[in-house]
């Protein structure tokens, strides 16, 4: 499968996890500021929020539009390459919910890495120590902990770790393919 096709493929399940417009007044993303009641509450729309695209209109955004902001904001810059083909989409779901230091710090937790949020040769090597069938798992523990730690996790909670169920079946997809 090409990286393309990889990414398509990938596209389509954050997708699937992301979902449609929403504009709740107390969600900080969704307000073009980042700061409740601060700025024009645009709402979030494909996981495109206004406080990361304050400039765009948010409501209208298509699908295509959303699909190349993915790629050039994500996909792109998480250089999937590095990563084996069952944690390309495990890495691009985590660096669009959480960042892609984020996930990286993760991916380097999971692995006994230095978490500094850039994947370099020591990451690399730390990767290739444990065995393609944990890492997915290992991965996926640490970002279970990370929302666990999160204050709104009571509110969130259930649809993060639907999310994360939903991953580990993907994850099993990817390594029978």
């Amino acid at each position: 499968m090409s990286s393309r096709e990889i990414f398509d493929k990938s596209f389509e399940r954050v997708i699937g996890h992301e979902g449609g417009f929403q504009n709740m007044h107390d969600d900080r993303g969704n307000w073009t500021t980042g700061i409740v009641g601060e700025g024009e509450l645009k709402g979030t729309k494909y996981g495109v929020s206004a406080m990361s695209y304050p400039k765009h209109d948010i409501e209208n955004l298509t699908l295509e539009q959303a699909k190349v902001i993915y790629y050039s904001r994500y996909w792109l810059p998480l250089k999937p390459a590095v990563f084996s083909p069952a944690m390309q989409y495990q890495m691009f779901d985590a660096a669009v919910n959480h960042g892609i230091r984020s996930a990286v710090k993760m991916l380097q937790r999971a692995v006994g890495a230095k978490d500094d949020g850039y994947v370099g040769a020591k990451t690399i090597v730390a990767m290739a120590n444990v065995k393609p069938h944990q890492l997915p798992m290992l991965f996926n523990s640490e970002r279970i902990s990370l929302y666990t730690q999160l204050h709104t996790f009571d509110e969130y909670g259930k649809g993060w770790m639907n999310r994360i169920s939903e991953n580990l079946k993907f994850t099993v997809e990817d390594l029978n393919s």
